[in-house]
């Protein structure tokens, strides 16, 4: 399903540069991205839950996924539609009785636990400043996004298991900026941000691009993504960062 969507995407920007102008550019990129989990997460029934930490109570490691974005710029416009998967996983003996769900974890429990969300990313953006025809490049923009979060949770452990999903759409603004000599090399980084009610989304990336070939080019960057939402009975305050590489081709 995955895949399905973001190929729909992709034919949908190659079948839109039809009746586009000339000085348009489609950018594709895939990578994979390792993000380290900090922070607690929960679900709670009748507003009763305890915030699980994340390193402390569950030992989470690491999550190592393929990611893919997909760039169409026109004009003063830049269209984006990007996904990034999480997944982490952990198990860890507990250290005080947890509720979660519902269901009561005793202390010295052995649990495990699993925390997966898909992230889609719709974004758009305005360069108020656009100097992308010179040697020496320049760009500067307001950007709008919604940010789709599906996300899966499980906790399970003392002949217990119980899981928690729920899907979010948030709306973020921010911006957008890039420098580069040429299409050569360039150095470019995205800051958006929500708050509202004492919930907060805050998602920035810096990454450099190398391109040696006009249509092929390599880019490794740094990645930070922090949220904290108590909604639909799901409790989160957790910080998810790291690096990322790939490749990239553009027309």
């Amino acid at each position: 399903m995955k895949l399905r969507i973001f190929a729909g995407i992709t034919v949908f920007f190659l079948g839109f540069t039809g009746t586009s102008q000339a000085d348009e550019t489609i950018a594709i990129k895939a990578g994979f991205m390792v993000l380290s989990p900090s922070g607690d997460f929960g679900a709670t029934v009748n507003n009763v839950g305890t915030r699980i930490d994340l390193e402390k109570d569950l030992n989470f490691g690491n999550s190592s996924q393929p990611v893919g974005e997909i760039n169409l710029n026109l004009g003063d416009s830049r269209f984006s539609f990007g996904f990034t998967p999480l997944s982490f996983s952990g198990q860890g003996l507990l250290t005080r009785t947890v509720n979660f769900n519902g269901n009561t974890f005793a202390a010295g429990t052995t649990a495990s636990s699993e925390f997966k969300a898909d992230l889609y990313d719709l974004s758009y953006t305005y360069f108020m400043i656009n100097m992308d025809d010179l040697p020496s490049r320049f760009q500067l923009g307001l950007e709008a996004s919604v940010k789709i979060f599906n996300v899966k949770t499980k906790l399970s452990g003392g002949g217990l298991s119980t899981s928690k999903n729920a899907t979010l759409a948030i709306p973020t603004a921010g911006l957008r900026g890039r420098v580069a000599l040429a299409d050569f090399i360039g150095l470019s980084g995205h800051f958006s941000y929500l708050g509202y009610a004492g919930n907060f989304f805050t998602d920035a990336d810096v990454q450099l691009e190398f391109s040696p070939l006009p249509l092929l080019g390599i880019n490794a960057g740094y990645r930070y993504i922090k949220v904290k939402l108590d909604t639909n009975n799901l409790l989160a305050n957790a910080t998810f960062k790291g690096p990322f590489v790939g490749l990239f081709f553009r027309f």
